[in-house]
């Protein structure tokens, strides 16, 4: 299925956002973490699913094209997690245990805008946003397509949803604003 077209921006399939999800998450564990991860199969929902309960870290993705990236997991494999990059032994959630998990989001919606980018366009990333604890859910207004992709790691699962759809209105002049100021900016600065 083909995520909305936008002409100046170009488009988006669930097959290869999901294709981008395996490589950012495989990359991100192998590399950082030590750790491998075998995916399951590409879900699409009208809203986030996954995790009710443990730790998600989402980011925004700006630019042409708007939407978030997030990761979940529940709390034991949050502390599986934060071990393995802080090499060090955590049971149970805290502070450094949501700050691995918030990196880990950054690094792999990071590779996943960075992915995109050459089927999109250029891209912004927000900072990341943990919550924890018990019975949440996260939703984005308008109903959009997130794409969703499970993935078995150590016994547990780490579930990794971007949702994707193009700007409009202000956003979308906002980032035309921008993206003209820092190429004003950037051309000041080759010529200094």
């Amino acid at each position: 299925m083909q995520l909305t077209t936008n002409k100046t921006a170009g488009s988006i399939s669930h097959q290869r956002v999901a294709s981008v999800i395996r490589t950012a998450t495989a990359d991100v564990f192998s590399t950082m973490l030590g750790l491998d991860t075998q995916p399951g199969e590409l879900e699409v929902h009208k809203v986030p699913t996954g995790t009710r309960s443990g730790v998600t870290a989402l980011l925004g993705l700006t630019g042409d094209w708007v939407g978030s990236g997030q990761v979940s997991c529940e709390p034991s494999m949050a502390c599986k997690i934060a071990s393995a990059m802080l090499m060090a032994e955590y049971d149970s959630v805290d502070d450094d245990v949501l700050d691995a998990i918030a990196e880990v989001a950054n690094m792999v919606v990071g590779n996943i805008k960075n992915l995109i980018e050459d089927d999109l366009g250029p891209m912004g990333l927000s900072t990341p946003t943990v919550i924890s604890g018990c019975d949440f859910e996260t939703r984005t207004p308008g109903n959009p397509d997130w794409v969703l992709v499970p993935f078995e790691c150590d016994g547990e699962t780490v579930t990794v949803q971007v949702v994707l759809a193009p700007a409009t209105g202000v956003a979308r002049k906002r980032h035309s604003l921008l993206t003209e100021e820092l190429a004003g900016i950037a051309e000041l600065a080759c010529v200094a």
